[in-house]
């Protein structure tokens, strides 16, 4: 259940520019079995992978030529979305397959690693959903525990001046304080250690980088929070499922491929937007 709104927009297509009918909505209701239990990612707009969405309306009316989707989000505030390939990077991006039957812009199984160890700390490989949607990153109890483990053991042995707090903000659960209020990351910055994520499908292999900044929130009240937060708890019905969320998603643009069935990021300045006319700026 949603809502939908059918409206007449000027856009450039390859032929020129004509107006063009699209259907476009947001879903609150995802048809869940139990209306007590909220659900995780509810639709936005239609940018997903189904026949009748945003994109598959561009594509077959001539708008673009490529059902491919892109945003990137500064953390500096703003950032830009794209419709089509043409602000695709020719080079330096980390591409890896999608999982065609996922519903979700899914690029499967990956293991969880921490301050570059080969050792995962996750036990098994995570199933992994990229949702920009999302604020917050939520990873499935174990590797979240396995996360919140690592980084608590490496701030009792090297930053012992920062405490753990409760924090004012329900959503941020495991926060730490200074001795004074905290301003940025970079302040602490040192205090924590990179993530990583692998991907291993058959022959092609991907890494996702997740440095503290893309992990790390500094809250109102001077703290520096974990924005990763258990999806066990948060979000029972993700069943196991880990969510990457605009947290981790920061500083890179992020590509979806539907063409391809390629999922693909690389660092980008997020706040420098593009001129194309196929791109939606944001300066929130």
């Amino acid at each position: 259940m949603g809502v939908l709104v059918i409206d007449r927009f000027s856009l450039s297509a390859s032929n020129g520019t004509n107006p063009t009918t699209i259907a476009f909505g947001c879903g609150y209701d995802q048809g869940k079995k139990n209306h007590n239990v909220p659900t995780p990612v509810d639709g936005i707009l239609g940018l997903g992978r189904g026949k009748v969405t945003l994109l598959s309306q561009l594509k077959s009316q001539g708008v673009i030529t490529k059902h491919v989707l892109g945003h990137c989000i500064s953390s500096k505030g703003g950032g830009f979305l794209f419709f089509g390939d043409a602000q695709v990077p020719t080079s330096g991006v980390t591409w890896t397959p999608m999982n065609r039957e996922h519903k979700h812009y899914s690029p499967g199984h990956g293991t969880l690693h921490f301050d570059s160890n080969s050792k995962p700390i996750s036990a098994a490989p995570m199933a992994v959903i990229f949702d920009s949607g999302a604020t917050y990153t939520y990873f499935a109890a174990q590797p979240y525990q396995a996360t919140l483990s690592v980084v608590k053991s490496t701030l009792s042995k090297e930053c012992k001046f920062l405490t753990e707090v409760k924090e004012k903000d329900r959503a941020l659960t495991v926060c730490w304080k200074g001795k004074d209020k905290i301003r940025t990351i970079d302040e602490v910055k040192k205090c924590f250690r990179s993530l990583s994520l692998k991907f291993n499908n058959g022959n092609q292999k991907a890494t996702l980088e997740i440095p503290p900044e893309h992990y790390l929130i500094i809250s109102q009240e001077g703290h520096v929070c974990l924005g990763i937060l258990d999806g066990s708890k948060e979000h029972p019905s993700l069943a196991g499922t880990n969510l990457i969320g605009g947290i981790t998603m920061l500083d890179q643009m992020v590509i979806y491929d539907s063409e391809r069935s390629l999922l693909g990021w690389v660092n980008y300045h997020c706040d420098r937007i593009p001129s194309s006319e196929s791109a939606i700026t944001s300066r929130l």
